[in-house]
């Protein structure tokens, strides 16, 4: 009987040791499985919360659509996420969040000013898979020694979104708009026809946001005599502003030929307004856009725009296009949360739930490798991408390297003063020169 006692007490020592090794190792099998051998917390069982704090306001329903897949799928991992754009400036709301003690786990950098000023939060993400799988010059701006300091949103291209119905009525064929010269021609001949056409205007320009007037318009301006190398407008101690005439004549051309007054016109009130009603043959604004128009006519969005470049010297035919933004992960969370927020961030851009997503539900143009580019979603991403493939894009989206600020709070405030008739010209670009190189003593 006491041997029988005794063996029966051994066999259940015996079998809970068993069971102890077996869960030890499938929790290293787990492991091993994930970024290079890095420790996968989302499967450890671990509860973690993750704040993200993004500008893209364009898909803030489908990235927390996302982001809900996810958590359903990593039932220990809570994931927040604040949106701050549009109308609202991010940098200037990062800062104060940072400034608060509110740090998000997972935020938005756009270049090298960005890093200069966030470098003690920003992690080394070299690990993930992500890495391994963007396409090739993509982590350039982001890449310090051996170590990668954000992770590619996505590429984007901008120029003059356009009605293809107005334009056809108009008897206006896009694609023979190819120097300035021609736009002015089409330009006025769409103004004379404005009745007939039922139009407004033919832009809506939108100049109470300083992001257009500053950071898109200008780049393709001011681009040029940096070599469109961010790295070299990032240690210029001055900005020449050497295509003057041709900017200004641009935002003339829009000013002068928009929905008045420019200076009350926000983004919500160009693209989900007078652009998805039909109010106005031409925006600028870039790829981003089709989610919103979509939202408000989705037969214009899938079968009546398009988008084309903006004329200038030297690079006609050619498209703006980049990586607008890249996600960083703050080095100062918890180590947890930091794997956590690399985790979600390799399944967003490297799982197939995660691709499939950015193709058909963020519409992204992906800056990641083994996607299937037929399944792009929209037909401006669609337009973008061609032009890529053609060689026809313009890299280097130097506002981003600009001193912190500037672009918006000096050049674009500048612009907006000079559409109020406020300032001159001369006084816009002078101010604005001036505060660059004082940045840069």
């Amino acid at each position: 009987m006491r041997n029988n006692k005794f063996f029966t007490g051994f066999m259940f020592v015996l079998i809970i040791g068993l069971i102890s090794l077996a869960g030890c190792s499938s929790n290293n099998d787990e492991g091993s499985n994930n970024n290079n051998g890095s420790n996968d917390t989302s499967g450890s069982g671990e509860e973690v919360t993750i704040d993200i704090f993004q500008f893209k306001v364009e898909v803030k329903d489908q990235l927390e659509a996302l982001v809900k897949q996810y958590e359903d799928e990593h039932p220990n991992v809570s994931i927040n996420v604040k949106t701050v754009g549009g109308g609202n400036d991010y940098g200037a709301s990062l800062k104060a969040a940072f400034a608060s003690g509110e740090e998000p786990d997972i935020f938005n950098i756009g270049g090298p000013s960005d890093i200069a000023e966030y470098r003690d939060n920003l992690a080394d993400v070299s690990d993930t898979k992500a890495v391994e799988e963007a396409l090739d010059g993509v982590l350039t701006t982001v890449q310090e020694g051996d170590e990668i300091v954000g992770l590619p949103f996505n590429q984007e291209g901008y120029g003059l979104i356009y009605n293809k119905r107005i334009l056809d009525e108009a008897g206006i064929n896009p694609d023979e708009i190819v120097t300035f010269d021609d736009l002015e021609e089409a330009v006025e001949s769409l103004d004379s026809q404005k009745e007939d056409l039922g139009i407004e205007a033919v832009f809506a320009l939108p100049g109470k946001e300083a992001w257009v007037l500053g950071d898109h318009i200008a780049n393709m301006f001011i681009a040029p005599e940096f070599n469109n190398d961010i790295n070299e407008a990032y240690v210029a101690d001055t900005i020449p502003f050497e295509k003057s005439d041709e900017f200004k004549r641009y935002i003339d051309l829009q000013n002068q030929y928009s929905v008045q007054p420019v200076l009350s016109l926000d983004y919500s009130q160009q693209v989900e307004q007078l652009f998805s009603l039909e109010d106005v043959a031409f925006i600028q604004q870039g790829n981003w856009v089709y989610n919103s128009i979509y939202d408000m006519d989705p037969d214009l969005a899938e079968n009546n725009i398009g988008i084309m470049p903006v004329p200038v010297e030297g690079f006609e035919g050619k498209i703006p296009a980049g990586v607008p933004m890249y996600w960083a992960v703050n080095s100062e969370s918890d180590d947890n949360v930091v794997q956590a927020s690399k985790d979600f961030l390799d399944w967003m851009y490297t799982s197939e739930e995660g691709k499939t997503a950015v193709l058909e539900e963020l519409k992204f143009i992906p800056a990641y490798k083994n996607y299937d580019a037929s399944k792009i979603a929209d037909p401006l991403s669609q337009i973008i991408y061609e032009y890529a493939e053609a060689g026809d894009t313009i890299e280097g989206w130097v506002y981003s390297a600009a001193p912190t600020g500037w672009t918006q709070e000096v050049l674009g405030a500048n612009i907006q003063k000079y559409l109020g008739d406020a300032i001159s010209w001369d006084e816009a670009l002078d101010d604005s020169r001036e505060k660059w190189e004082a940045e840069r003593k």
